[in-house]
C-alpha cells in the first residue's frame, strides 16, 4: 500500500453525476455485453470453459457485440478516470491504463486458432491493473471516504488478486476459465462505481472550509 499518503481529500472536488454514470456503466456494459454475446453463440460454445475474448475474436459469432462492449467499457474507464479528480494521480492513471487495455483487447482480436502477442499483452495488463487498482486509491487520511481507507483498499485488493489467481489457475488447467473470467471481470468492474459513490458522499458531508477574517470579498466569492 505504498500509495497511501497523508493529506485529506479536497472537499471542493465533488464527483459529478456523470462520473457516477460512467463508473456504473463499466460493469453494466461489460456484463450485459458478454451475456448477449453468449446468447448468440452456437451450441458448441461454452461460457463456462471458454473466454470472453473468443466472443470478440474472429471465431466468435456476431463478434461486433463483444467488441462494442469492450470499446464502451474502455471508454467508460477513461471517462471515469478523468472525472475522479479527488483521486490522487496513481489511481487515475491506473484506471486509464485499464481502460486503454480494454480498448486494446477489442482492437486486437484473437484469431480463429490460438492468440496473438498483442492480445495477450493487453489482456494481462488490463487484468493486473484493475486487480491492484484499489491499492492505488488508498490514502491514510481519506477524508471520510471509507472505501479509500488503507484497510478497505487492502482487503479489496487481496480479494481481487485472489480472483485473478483463480482465473490464472483455471487458464493453466483448461478448466472453468470462462466462469472465472466472467466473475473476475464483472466483480472488479463494479469497484470504480463504489469509489465514485464514496467520494461523492464524502464531498457532501465534508465541513465547509472556514473563511479567513481578513479575506477580501473576491476571495470569499
Amino acid at each position: 500500500m505504498g500509495n497511501a499518503v497523508d493529506g485529506p481529500i479536497p472537499p471542493d472536488r465533488p464527483i459529478a453525476r456523470w462520473v457516477l454514470i460512467s463508473a456504473a456503466l463499466c460493469s453494466i456494459v461489460l456484463t450485459t455485453g458478454w451475456l448477449i454475446a453468449d446468447a448468440v453463440q452456437p451450441a458448441t460454445y461454452s461460457p463456462i470453459h471458454q473466454t470472453i475474448s473468443i466472443l470478440a475474436g474472429h471465431a466468435g459469432a456476431h463478434r461486433w457485440i463483444a467488441t462494442t462492449a469492450l470499446l464502451l467499457v474502455g471508454a467508460c474507464y477513461l471517462a471515469t478516470a478523468a472525472g475522479m479528480t479527488a483521486l490522487r494521480l496513481p489511481g487515475r492513471i491506473g484506471l486509464a491504463v485499464a481502460g486503454t487495455a480494454a480498448i486494446g483487447v477489442a482492437m486486437c482480436p484473437e484469431p480463429v486458432v490460438g492468440t496473438t502477442t498483442q492480445h495477450m499483452a493487453f489482456t494481462t495488463v488490463g487484468a493486473a491493473t484493475i486487480a491492484i487498482w484499489p491499492a492505488l486509491t488508498a490514502r491514510r487520511d481519506h477524508g471520510g471516504c471509507a472505501v479509500l481507507s488503507v484497510p478497505v483498499a487492502a482487503t479489496v485488493t487481496v480479494a481481487f488478486l485472489a480472483l485473478l489467481a483463480w482465473l490464472f489457475i483455471e487458464a493453466q488447467t483448461d478448466g472453468r476459465v470462462g466462469l472465472a473470467e466472467r466473475i473476475d471481470s464483472s466483480v472488479q468492474a463494479c469497484w470504480p462505481f463504489v469509489v465514485a459513490v464514496g467520494l461523492r458522499r464524502s464531498a457532501r458531508t465534508a465541513p465547509a472550509r472556514p473563511v479567513p477574517e481578513d479575506a477580501s470579498p473576491a476571495e470569499v466569492g
